[in-house]
């Protein structure tokens, strides 16, 4: 898959497993929600606190599984060097976040102080590497 078509399936396929790592070197996996921005970033939300944010603190490298919602079937795999934005700039890329996976929220008051609450971030990279490039 080039870059392009891993965006194309990212419009319609939001599950992933995250890979970041750990300090030992091992990989630390998460299954998160994926989106891609106006920009053509992979783009996700998590925690400040979540351990995968403190492991792309120390090494940026980044690597995601792209699912889609049957499992089975078409799939994809994005690298990158990951850019962590924190509250209060976060706060509109949270709601396109948002808006990408989920669509129109019922109560965007509630939502933005739940980011707040929970110490959102989002998390986005470049696409530098996309595949599979080999079907088998």
């Amino acid at each position: 898959m080039t870059p392009d078509e891993v965006r194309a399936f990212l419009r319609d396929n939001h599950r992933a497993v995250m890979a970041t790592f750990r300090s030992d070197g091992r990989p630390q996996l998460s299954p998160v929600t994926a989106a891609v921005d106006d920009q053509g970033r992979v783009m996700i939300s998590t925690r400040q606190t979540a351990m995968k944010t403190k492991n792309l603190r120390r090494d940026p490298r980044i690597s995601l599984c792209l699912l889609n919602d049957g499992f089975f079937g078409d799939w994809a795999q994005v690298e990158g060097s990951a850019e962590i934005v924190e509250l209060p700039e976060a706060m509109d890329l949270l709601v396109d976040y948002y808006r990408r996976v989920s669509g129109e929220h019922p109560d965007w008051d509630d939502y933005r102080a739940a980011m707040e609450r929970d110490k959102r971030v989002v998390v986005r990279f470049t696409i530098e590497r996309a595949g599979p490039t080999v079907a088998g």
